[in-house]
């Protein structure tokens, strides 16, 4: 299986996954030419070697009209050093004051500037414009990409302007982003959605996220690390600080995360092919700052699932049976029942539930709704699975629905009942004269324990 992984342990930006991601790839030059014609307007996007505690890995300058979007981070008394990722916090605007400082504004808008404007080392004549989730849909679908890769990048920018709604208390529809910063994140992540598509990982995993710690200056003022979008972003993703001052985790690194990485936890075993470096411009010695990327072949996956359970003796046959429905309904991998005795002598029921760990607290309220029960208990799990696929099969009754899986040594099939019944019924045969006419090789037989 083709797997990617992450190593987020100084944090993910848009600009090291697109680093990162890039020295994955055969032809470096031609990512570089794609993405400088996308037809993303001013934006130039270019690819340099920089070294960190002595590794060499790349780094991405991303600029629009000449301009490189830069931010501070840092406690409150230590606001002077650049922050090394992009800098991606959109902001929204409330339009009820106008500038007097030469901008043109058809609106004022609520944020404060980081600096005096006679301190300006560019010409600051130009116009400042603010972008609406809609304009960001209309910008990234008039761009030269696949269908692919503009759905996953609108899938990515929902996600930033969700959890900035959230945390201003405004509609998604009244979100709205600086013309530098969008343009410096919309090419973020439009290049790590064109890597992703080049490389077409099956599965990526990542390791839990370093956030970093301290405070990060934005727009409206001194907030804490992580900053209120990015925490939201991150919800559900194993998270953790450290001593490290500073952000090291971005929004739009955040939701990049959120929207490709199928699992998080332990690099898995796996045969490396290619590892790549992406690049903060910032030093945090003696820590590299720097994301790794390694793309590789596992036989074996790994993933982490929780398993509720909860004792039950006050329930009748029926309702047990209505609450397993819903937790199926819900998405639950699997609902089952075991007899067990309980105090007083009574035999009663462990009604067990297993399910994504993600949808854990989902589940939990489920079964608070739909059973007696007045606690639930939860672990987290591994578990080895298989690479799973549906085919159809033809056969002289008809089609039948064949669940093939394989890895770590083994490959399995197995036709689908209901199939197999309709087609019974529909000809008037056995069930096993059905089974028999849907062919399988040798090799998913031995699987199957079959001769």
């Amino acid at each position: 299986m083709k797997t990617l992984y992450l190593e987020c342990g100084m944090g993910a930006a848009g600009d090291m996954l697109t680093a990162a991601l890039l020295e994955l790839t055969e032809d470096r030059k031609a990512f570089l030419d794609r993405m400088n014609a996308l037809g993303l307007p001013g934006v130039t996007v270019s690819a340099e070697p920089m070294a960190k505690c002595g590794i060499t890995g790349t780094h991405i300058h991303v600029t629009v009209n000449g301009e490189e979007e830069e931010s501070l981070d840092g406690d409150m008394n230590d606001r002077a050093h650049h922050h090394d990722h992009e800098h991606d916090h959109p902001h929204d605007h409330e339009h009820d004051h106008e500038h007097d400082h030469g901008h043109e504004h058809d609106h004022p808008h609520d944020h404060e500037h980081e600096h005096e404007h006679d301190h300006h080392d560019h010409d600051h004549g130009h116009h400042h414009h603010h972008a609406s989730p809609r304009d960001i849909n209309a910008l990234i679908d008039g761009l030269d990409v696949s269908d692919r890769v503009k759905t996953d990048a609108k899938a990515v920018y929902a996600l930033i302007a969700e959890a900035e709604s959230r945390v201003h208390g405004h509609p998604v529809t009244d979100i709205h982003f600086h013309e530098v910063g969008t343009l410096d994140a919309v090419a973020d992540v439009v290049g790590v959605c064109l890597l992703m598509e080049t490389l077409h990982p099956d599965q990526v995993v990542a390791s839990p996220v370093h956030v970093g710690s301290g405070t990060v200056r934005c727009m409206h003022g001194i907030l804490p690390v992580p900053a209120p979008a990015t925490a939201l972003l991150l919800e559900g993703i194993p998270t953790y600080g450290g001593q490290v001052r500073g952000e090291l985790c971005t929004p739009t690194g955040a939701a990049l995360l959120k929207h490709f990485v199928t699992s998080f936890g332990d690099r898995p075993v796996m045969k490396t092919r290619a590892i790549g470096y992406g690049m903060g411009k910032k030093d945090f010695a003696p820590h590299a700052n720097c994301l790794r990327a390694f793309l590789g072949e596992t036989e074996t996956r790994r993933e982490v699932i929780s398993r509720l359970d909860c004792n039950l003796d006050d329930m009748t046959g029926e309702a047990l049976g209505f609450a397993m429905e819903q937790l199926f309904a819900a998405g639950a991998l699997d609902v089952y029942t075991t007899p067990i005795g309980m105090k007083k002598s009574r035999p009663g029921i462990l009604l067990s539930v297993i399910c994504q760990r993600e949808d854990g607290d989902r589940m939990a309220e489920i079964l608070m709704r739909h059973t007696t029960t007045l606690g639930v208990r939860r672990q987290d799990l591994s578990r080895y699975v298989l690479k799973r696929r549906i085919d159809t099969v033809e056969t002289p009754y008809g089609p039948v629905r064949v669940k093939r899986a394989a890895g770590m040594g083994t490959e399995k099939a197995k036709a689908e009942y209901e199939d197999l019944a309709a087609l019974a019924r529909e000809h008037g045969v056995s069930l096993e004269t059905i089974r028999k006419s849907v062919r399988l090789s040798p090799e998913e037989e031995k699987g199957n324990g079959e001769s």
